[in-house]
């Protein structure tokens, strides 16, 4: 299944005189806003990568938006047993006193599989800055399924060392090289140069903390953290936040889907490596269906030939004269008929038969008013006064011996011939 991960570009901040200056771009000069992107067969390895304009993102199956780490705030709460509906307004009031901008302009996430009751990990971004780019991802029809952080508290620690951006007006251009810390205690983004960058890390450092950086600083990083680094490219590290079960699209900004955009999506939920083992499953009930039909139409198959050859050697047992077998059954009838004429014995369907049956079954003191055969059918008349009580009752009689009874009501006529065998 198709990936494409989208990194976001950090929000636009104030800069002093001297660095508007340096970077010396204005809006008109920076034209489109790019965004780097990351696209990916299996979610593992990468197939190609780069920036472009939003019209210009290739097409995958999910589309997944990083966050940069210097864009979210990180707050530990207790989260509030409220219900799903003002559980927004609930966190607002807990993280009043700890933002710093008003709630109500700040966009809040909560992390996943969190507990009422229990203490959890809360985001927080500027909510203007990110509709604003959804919006424009969005407007180049490139829906996002989900916005997952760069880097989150996490364990063990780590450390990334990349290039500072520096985004005026939304271009970007390189900076210094920058650190970002991740740990238990919550995620912190700053600048290594000066003195009291390495005063911001613990110390002594965790023995199992991870140290990774860009191609570009990892020479400079491990200078400067005395220790060696693992290289990690920045494509490699949204393919990283891409495997998080973050998501920062919550409450108001839960993505809400209709007609095909629904079935879409339950469809690449379906296909997500989350639902392997169940789509395994199915694959092999299927198989045991089909492989099991196969085997009892092959089963009855075998019965149906082995009757119809019992059936033949039975015939040319009892009619050795018949050396063709087109139909047994029929042509076991027709030799048996025969037969039963040649020896004088009256069939089912004679007139002699059919008149015996009747006979047990007539009323002794009503003669019919007629009758007639045809062969293989012998048809009465009713006698005067008969109703449909008397014929229904003759049916019964009839039926019990062996013989059909067909009733005509509105000629007062009855056909009798003998029931078809089973």
């Amino acid at each position: 299944m198709s990936l494409l991960i989208i990194q976001l570009p950090a929000r636009a901040r104030l800069r002093t005189e001297a660095e508007q200056e340096a970077a010396d771009v204005s809006p008109a000069a920076a034209g489109p806003r790019e965004f780097g992107y990351v696209l990916s067969n299996d979610g593992v390895s990468v197939v190609r990568h780069g920036h472009c304009a939003a019209p210009m993102l290739p097409r995958a199956e999910t589309v997944v938006a990083v966050m940069p780490a210097q864009d979210l705030s990180w707050h530990r709460v207790t989260l509030p047993k409220a219900p799903a509906g003002r559980l927004r307004a609930a966190l607002a009031g807990l993280l009043e006193e700890a933002l710093l901008d008003d709630p109500d302009d700040l966009h809040l996430a909560v992390a996943p599989l969190a507990k009422a009751g229990q203490p959890t990990w809360v985001a927080a971004c500027d909510h203007t800055w990110l509709t604003g780019l959804m919006m424009s991802l969005e407007k180049a029809k490139v829906r996002i399924d989900r916005v997952v952080p760069a880097v989150w508290p996490d364990e063990p620690a780590s450390g990334y060392f990349q290039e500072r951006e520096t985004w005026v007006e939304g271009a970007e251009t390189p900076g210094e090289m920058a650190l970002t810390w991740s740990s238990p205690d919550g995620v912190a983004t700053w600048p290594v140069e000066g003195s009291m960058a390495r005063a911001l890390l613990p110390d002594p450092l965790p023995d199992d903390a991870r140290w990774f950086a860009t191609p570009a600083v990892a020479s400079p990083a491990e200078r400067w953290l005395g220790r060696p680094v693992i290289v990690q490219t920045p494509a490699e590290h949204l393919l990283q936040a891409a495997r998080s079960l973050w998501n920062i699209l919550q409450f108001e900004l839960t993505p809400r889907s209709k007609g095909l955009h629904a079935l879409s999506d339950q469809w690449r939920r379906v296909m997500s490596p989350q639902w392997r083992p169940v789509r395994a499953g199915l694959m092999a009930l299927v198989v045991v269906q089909v492989l099991g039909l196969n085997l009892w139409a092959w089963h009855q198959q075998r019965d149906v030939q082995r009757k119809r050859v019992e059936m033949v050697q039975l015939l040319k047992q009892a009619h050795p004269q018949v050396q063709v077998v087109l139909d047994a059954p029929v042509q076991m009838q027709k030799e048996t008929e025969l037969l039963r004429a040649a020896a004088g014995q009256p069939g089912d369907n004679d007139l002699e038969a059919l008149m015996g049956a009747v006979a047990t079954a007539w009323p002794a003191d009503q003669p019919a008013a007629s009758l007639q055969y045809d062969g293989s059918s012998l048809t009465l008349a009713a006698p005067p006064g008969w109703g449909p009580t008397e014929l229904e009752a003759l049916r019964e009689r009839l039926g019990a011996a062996g013989v059909q009874l067909d009733l005509d009501p509105g000629a007062a006529r009855m056909t009798v011939r003998r029931a078809p065998r089973a």
